[in-house]
């Protein structure tokens, strides 16, 4: 049920309200469609749809528009336009302003799955499974994004593809929205502050303090507060190296490095951890460091330097099971809507009962241009998701699915259902050999099959 404080004719760009307006007289039906646009330059092959459900059961399920709130627009509108614009008969059409904003979460738990994607490959390659993977990249982007609902929305849209994350808002978003009671996971971690408020010379007393006090289960302590290498070789390494190795399979120490060089420092300490606790060569053949120990980057994380460092640390031996990682504005901030070219176009219109398709072409940018006509979503022949346009597709072979009517959500899916479609293929762990124009086939029909 939508909250009642919420008013949805204030919901909107300030131009929406003009536009009834300016569409042809007579017009009885304007026919939309959302996608996330296939450009050539793009950076992503296909993207994960999220969030729809939250919006509609938000702001949109049971009664939402009642007398006094239409009186509150109509006065609203006025002063703001300084002349009567509000169309108390026409305002559903003001909803694209908040159906676009699905872009957000979609967008988060594409880059989140790309993550996946890279963490799967290398993880498969060095250590010949996939165990662990759900909690190799953790949120830490509570902070870094704009407002609670940013972070809420965001987290869980992570929370799609991982089970890891300290983004507290996004699992109370599961929760509520997607009947998952817990969907994320965390482990007692240090930041700077509880280090360095024991002062520069007791450094060893803050790291055996977080010993003594999480005593069983992993914790993670960040340990470059004055330098990460001495941290891991003289305290970690030396004089605190017999509690280390007391902590059992199940109570590690994860080491956070949060500054330099990402993929330099990473293999800088671990190669002093392999100096002073050794290690053991795994099942095929790569490095691993004993189960009481292991290592988390949360600095200068993204796509590009995740595969870098996890490549780097390959050509040295080492196995993706040392390493975990955690992002936080790349994640859940460090995009916008043109990410994934997320717009919401007309495509169809009916005039004194009339339907005629629709479109717009830009002659300044052809990859701006829009789908024609009512649109449905198939697969082709050869298993991949493709749009028909101009309403030529068969009814019986539509996968879209109706999920909100007339103020009712009449389809509801759960995280478990969500996580299940968006797992991971095998060809994105195992790159297929396809070639260039068979990939970029690929592209075009998986990008045009968002809607």
């Amino acid at each position: 049920m939508a909250a009642q404080d919420f008013n949805i004719l204030l919901a909107s760009d300030s131009y929406k309200i003009t536009h009834y307006k300016q569409y042809p007289p007579d017009i009885s039906k304007v026919y939309s469609y959302f996608e996330c646009r296939s450009r050539s330059e793009g950076q992503f092959n296909e993207v994960v749809f999220f969030g729809l459900q939250y919006l509609l059961k938000k702001y949109l399920a049971g009664p939402v528009v009642t007398e006094d709130k239409i009186q509150e627009a109509k006065i609203f509108y006025q002063l703001h336009f300084r002349q009567p614009v509000f169309d108390e008969e026409g305002w559903r059409k003001i909803l694209e302003t908040m159906l676009v904003q699905v872009w957000y979460p979609i967008t988060v738990a594409t880059i989140s799955r790309e993550f996946k994607k890279i963490l799967a490959k290398h993880l498969k390659a060095t250590s010949g499974s996939l165990e662990g993977l759900d909690f190799k990249m953790h949120d830490f982007g509570y902070r870094g994004v704009s407002s609670q609902e940013s972070a809420a929305l965001g987290g869980a849209a992570h929370l799609v593809n991982f089970c890891s994350t300290d983004t507290v808002a996004g699992i109370q978003m599961v929760r509520r929205y997607y009947g998952c009671p817990m969907a994320g996971f965390s482990i007692p971690a240090a930041e700077h502050s509880t280090i360095i408020s024991w002062g520069k010379n007791r450094e060893k007393e803050a790291f055996e303090s977080l010993l003594d006090q999480f005593p069983s289960g992993p914790v993670s302590v960040v340990s470059d507060s004055y330098d990460i290498f001495n941290a891991c070789k003289r305290i970690w390494g030396d004089e605190l190296k017999e509690r280390v190795m007391e902590r059992s399979a199940d109570s590690t120490l994860v080491i956070r490095p949060d500054s330099g060089d990402v993929a330099e420092t990473l293999l800088q300490v671990i190669k002093i951890l392999e100096d002073c606790f050794g290690c053991s060569l795994n099942s095929m053949g790569y490095k691993l460091l004993p189960s009481y120990l292991r290592i988390i980057q949360g600095d200068g994380i993204d796509l590009g330097s995740v595969d870098e460092v996890l490549k780097k640390l390959r050509d040295k031996g080492w196995s993706a099971e040392n390493v975990f990682f955690g992002c936080g504005s790349t994640l859940l901030q460090k995009m916008n809507r043109d990410t994934l070219n997320c717009v919401f176009k007309c495509s169809y219109v009916e005039t004194n009962g009339r339907g005629m398709d629709v479109w717009k072409q830009p002659v300044t940018d052809p990859s701006k241009g829009s789908k024609r006509g009512r649109l449905s979503l198939r697969r082709n022949s050869n298993g991949f998701l493709e749009t028909v346009e101009r309403g030529a597709g068969k009814p019986e072979e539509d996968l879209l699915v109706t999920v909100f009517e007339n103020g009712s959500i009449l389809q509801e899916y759960t995280l478990e259902e969500i996580r299940k479609n968006a797992q991971l293929w095998q060809e994105d762990i195992i790159p297929c050999q396809h070639n260039q124009d068979h990939l970029q086939a690929e592209q075009q029909h998986i990008m045009n099959a968002v809607h």
